[in-house]
């Protein structure tokens, strides 16, 4: 049988509920699963993660929206991915992580040998938060690292925070995405950020929505990039809806 999918958003899951998750993962008939914002005991979080660790067909798990709702879920994550070898994609939109938990979590995403795209929005990240996540983005000839990474709508990292991204991102030779949607970062860290651009060789889009730029901003960075060669880069800003194609303001 080929790996399928469970996708379940908003419930509160029954024990029974969580035996039948864990089974079809233990089983290698699961590629995605999904739990966006549901319910479930501490006890049941367990049992997934430990179903997790064993799977080998699991590429995509999506706790979004705060599965992961506290210190003691972030390192039985944490654990089942140390063992884990399939996850390419893991999302934890919305969970109350902090710098605090990613302290746990990061040691296992570092040492993750699948995983490519990662998403930390709305985290409650900080500086200290985002100096982890730059090692994860090594750069070239150095081991294989994330090629999507979203940290949308974590306002506490303050410039220093991004300009340490802004330097981990040029040197990155695999990172395509990046969004940063919905910060505060206004026209200085864009200006790191376009620097950022015209270094990097391989990413493709970049995701401005809600950052707070100003016009003269978007200017120089379309200038600069006006220059660069043929490879290029989506900006998604206030004024546009994001799209997959050359970029545009």
């Amino acid at each position: 049988m080929l790996p399928g999918s469970i996708q379940i958003s908003g419930e509160t899951l029954s024990g029974a509920e969580i035996k039948d998750i864990c089974e079809s993962l233990r089983e290698n008939t699961v590629r995605l699963l999904s739990l966006r914002g549901c319910q479930l005991s501490d006890r049941d979080f367990g049992r997934v993660c430990r179903g997790v660790s064993e799977s080998h067909s699991l590429a995509q798990l999506n706790l979004n929206l705060g599965v992961v709702s506290s210190i003691s879920r972030v390192k039985q994550l944490a654990e089942a991915l140390k063992t884990n070898r399939s996850i390419q994609s893991l999302f934890l939109h919305g969970s109350p992580l902090t710098d605090a938990g990613l302290v746990f979590l990061n040691p296992a995403l570092a040492t993750h040998p699948s995983l490519v795209s990662l998403d930390l929005g709305d985290c409650m990240l900080g500086d200290e938060g985002i100096n982890l996540i730059c090692g994860l983005l090594p750069p070239e000839g150095a081991k294989s690292g994330l090629r999507e990474l979203t940290l949308s709508a974590n306002p506490a990292v303050t410039s220093k925070g991004w300009a340490k991204l802004a330097i981990a991102v040029a040197h990155s030779s695999q990172l395509r995405v990046l969004n940063l949607d919905y910060n505060p970062l206004g026209d200085n860290i864009a200006g790191m950020l376009a620097v950022t651009v015209s270094s990097s060789r391989t990413l493709e889009v970049l995701d401005l929505e809600g950052t707070g730029l100003t016009n003269q901003s978007a200017e120089r960075t379309m200038n600069l990039w006006s220059i660069l060669p043929s490879e290029t880069v989506n900006v998604d800003t206030d004024q546009v809806q994001k799209i997959p194609v050359p970029c545009w303001f």
